[in-house]
């Protein structure tokens, strides 16, 4: 993903987080796999390009590291390495999307960027309760939307982390607080 388009994604949340009632039905949606999944709107701080990531010894594979956002470490996930996909390779459209799990922020990696679109709750189905209960996308999936002739997952951000992870996170964030 190139700066411009970063830049105009920033606007369009800019734009966006002015009207709370506006956001309830608004999801930013993106492109992991061959699938598409949606975060309501009210998650997403920003949008970022990735920079350099430090990596975190002895974390799970899918917790890529820290970045320093403008002075405040932030952990990065992957989410595809999450949803126990097959890694890739970052490209010009690979970004993070910073969202607020709980009062911890943490961005996640994404392949691509699709799009804000509305949501209407009568459009949002629960996930089928078919197949293994295991299976790692689906465990962070809250509804499943009928958008066109397409279909969204809807995730939980709640759940892309668990308690455990955010344990571990939150202790790397004090250690390096206590550092400031």
């Amino acid at each position: 993903m190139d700066e411009l388009s970063v830049k105009g994604m920033q606007e369009d949340l800019m734009d966006l987080t002015d009207d709370d009632e506006a956001q309830k039905s608004k999801y930013m949606t993106f492109k992991s796999g061959n699938e598409y999944f949606g975060l309501k709107i009210q998650y997403v701080n920003e949008i970022i390009q990735i920079p350099s990531i430090t990596a975190i010894p002895k974390t799970e594979e899918y917790i890529k590291g820290l970045i320093n956002l403008r002075g405040k470490i932030i952990p990065v996930i992957d989410v595809r390495l999450r949803f126990k996909q097959e890694a890739f390779e970052y490209d010009d459209r690979t970004c993070i999307i910073v969202v607020m799990v709980d009062d911890v922020v943490v961005g996640l990696i994404v392949e691509q960027i699709a799009d804000v679109i509305e949501i209407r709750e009568e459009n949002i189905l629960p996930p089928p309760k078919v197949g293994r209960a295991e299976r790692a996308d689906h465990k962070f999936v809250y509804g499943i939307a009928r958008v066109g002739n397409s279909v969204k997952l809807l995730l939980d951000p709640d759940k892309l982390l668990n308690d455990e992870d955010f344990t571990a996170i939150e202790q790397t964030n004090n250690m390096i607080s206590m550092k400031e």
